[in-house]
């Protein structure tokens, strides 16, 4: 009996040992990454209060290392993102807020229900906005993910939000990948797009809804966003047999005319706008073996620097089509 409780003690003494080592491997990294973080120019109060209890969570490296491939189909992914409850709650959305988002369109020219497309499809408008804490993820992230430069950058970039006043570590939560609040921003389009647009002296995207839209317009303000442009439409082809499939790529612009030359429709057969002026991007999308086409503005590659998948980019472009109100 004693060699069982013997061998017992031995067993959990070594369990012990090997999460030591490896709290001890991730904490030596956190004391040598702090020797990087004073370097950047943030203080030892800001550094070791975030730091000393950053956690290493393992799950996130699983999320990391075994993304799924995205298997849904275009079809199955706006039905699940551009839903009629999503839509109605948009439209709900913009009424509610429409003094608001009409100053803010003003101010940096941009369509209010493209800002309110962009938050619905995020979070949907707040409601789901990531429940990692962000030092966590990011620390992580840098010190045991596939790139760990990236993160350790943007690792930087959080504790100067924190240094700030924006807000502090413990309330600082995202995704498992360090994308924050109701934008979902990475801590770099943080400090290049937030803003502080209640004059409260702190940049809240994640409780200031003022905050939040003025922020998400000012993004796509700052990539030069076309107030007079829709994104695009979804478009029908005459005969696709004919189509010079060579020219499907966002690359290619044609003027509108141009298009409506080769076979290019709206999507109900009728002509599209006549235009000598206007270029598009024609792509097509294989949806469950069947072709999709659309013929897409500057706005689109706009949308997809926030975004490059060209399903979050025509989501956000038909949701924003459903909840447009005169």
């Amino acid at each position: 009996m004693k060699y069982i409780f013997l061998f017992i003690i031995i067993f959990f003494f070594i369990i012990d040992k090997t999460v030591t080592a490896d709290d001890i491997s991730f904490n030596t990294w956190i004391e040598n990454f702090k020797k990087e973080a004073k370097k950047a120019g943030l203080s030892d109060n800001t550094i070791n209060e975030n730091l000393d209890n950053a956690k290493f969570i393992p799950r996130i490296i699983e999320l990391d290392k075994n993304q799924p491939e995205f298997t849904l189909s275009l079809s199955e992914y706006l039905n699940k993102v551009v839903n009629k409850k999503r839509i109605n709650k948009g439209i709900g959305k913009i009424r509610e807020n429409w003094d608001l988002l009409e100053e803010i369109s003003n101010k940096y020219k941009v369509q209010p229900r493209f800002v309110v497309a962009l938050w619905g499809i995020e979070t949907d408008f707040g409601r789901i906005s990531g429940g990692f804490p962000v030092i966590d993820s990011l620390a992580t992230l840098s010190y045991d993910g596939r790139r760990r430069t990236y993160f350790s950058k943007e690792l930087i970039n959080a504790l100067k939000i924190i240094e700030n006043g924006h807000i502090d570590g413990k309330n600082m939560m995202g995704s498992w990948a360090g994308a924050m609040g109701q934008p979902q921003f990475m801590p770099s389009s943080f400090l290049s797009y937030a803003q502080d647009y209640n004059n409260d002296g702190r940049k809240d995207i994640w409780t200031t809804k003022e905050d939040v839209l003025a922020s998400a317009a000012n993004y796509l303000s700052q990539l030069k966003w076309n107030n007079n442009e829709t994104w695009g439409r979804e478009v029908s082809i005459i005969d696709e047999f004919y189509l010079d499939h060579s020219l499907l790529t966002l690359e290619n612009e044609k003027i509108l005319n141009d298009w409506q030359e080769l076979g290019v429709r709206k999507l109900d057969g009728s002509n599209l706008p006549s235009s000598n002026k206007l270029k598009a991007s024609l792509i097509v999308i294989n949806d469950k073996n069947f072709n999709r086409y659309f013929l897409t503005y500057g706005n689109f590659k706009k949308i997809r620097r926030w975004n490059t998948s060209n399903y979050f980019a025509i989501a956000v472009g038909k949701l924003s089509d459903s909840i447009s109100i005169k």
